[in-house]
């Protein structure tokens, strides 16, 4: 995140998240030749890992500068593309796994990865009307945002969100299968909740992109919502009430994503978004890192 973020501003984000996607394939096509679980940490786990990291954080931070005035809706286009690579893979590779292997499930995952350099290389460095030409060595870096207080206690926010946004998401097959249903059944669940998660991410950039309120007032409330779904989901204790839960919960989860990273633009401006947005990557990777294994 900080990194991707830094490197951006620094040489720009075309060539940043072309080496990102050259990484990331790279990282995948080691991975294929390991012989140790270590190498599969530091393959896929480390260098794949951070390949997509220097392409995420500078495409998000591009996008967010370049659509001031549908931000939202814009982060939500873009981000819904992972609910649906999620939904597309979700069945491609076990049929990879049976039809090649692990190793060879890897290497063709190493070359759709490997398509992430040409779609950096698409990334234009337009000049955005309004924004100061500074030199990136003097434009508000990362450790002036760490001083920043509204910005310290938005992260703040959204770490708390994050040790409970993907307890579903990790344990929601364990508890289909706690409320008695078999293999096809939890994988619906998964696959629903994967479905409406995307929906929720255009609409809400939609949405948020009406006159009527505040953006921040968008974020609040699907923030609500996401909370209040995220409580109920226990109380599922059939397959069509854990459907209905699930769905409830995809579509709310998914709203709140564009709607935090083009909020980040509301509490630092335009000018930090791309060091602002990496910050918050990092900050958000503690709750996510502590809040499934706490739930179980």
């Amino acid at each position: 995140g900080p990194l991707g973020s830094a490197l951006s501003t620094r040489f720009g984000a075309r060539p940043v998240a072309m080496v990102g996607g050259f990484l990331s394939g790279l990282g995948l096509f080691l991975g294929a030749f390991a012989t140790h679980m270590t190498h599969l940490y530091l393959s896929v786990g480390l260098l794949a890992g951070l390949g997509w990291a220097l392409v995420f954080t500078p495409s998000l931070g591009t996008v967010g500068r370049y659509f001031p005035a549908r931000r939202a809706l814009a982060t939500g286009l873009v981000v819904s593309g992972a609910s649906v690579s999620g939904l597309a893979l979700g069945p491609l590779v076990p049929l990879l796994l049976d039809a090649y292997g692990w190793r060879g499930a890897l290497l063709l995952l190493a070359a759709i990865s490997f398509n992430l350099v040409a779609a950096g290389a698409l990334l234009r460095p337009l000049p955005v009307p309004g924004e100061s030409p500074v030199p990136p060595r003097d434009r508000p870096g990362l450790v002036r945002l760490l001083r920043h207080g509204p910005f310290l206690r938005y992260a703040l926010a959204f770490v708390l969100v994050d040790a409970g946004y993907y307890v579903p998401f990790v344990h929601g097959a364990a508890r289909a299968h706690e409320v008695g249903c078999d293999e096809h059944r939890a994988g619906l669940v998964m696959a629903a909740m994967a479905a409406v998660d995307g929906g929720g991410r255009v609409a809400a950039g939609w949405l948020a992109g009406r006159p009527a309120a505040p953006l921040l007032r968008h974020l609040f409330a699907w923030a609500t919502l996401t909370g209040l779904t995220l409580m109920l989901l226990p109380l599922g204790t059939s397959f069509g009430g854990l459907l209905a839960l699930a769905l409830a919960y995809g579509f709310c989860a998914g709203a709140l994503v564009p709607l935090q990273f083009a909020g980040v633009a509301e509490v630092v401006g335009a000018g930090r978004l791309v060091h602002a947005i990496g910050l918050m990557q990092m900050f958000e990777s503690f709750g996510s890192l502590l809040g499934a294994p706490f739930a179980g």
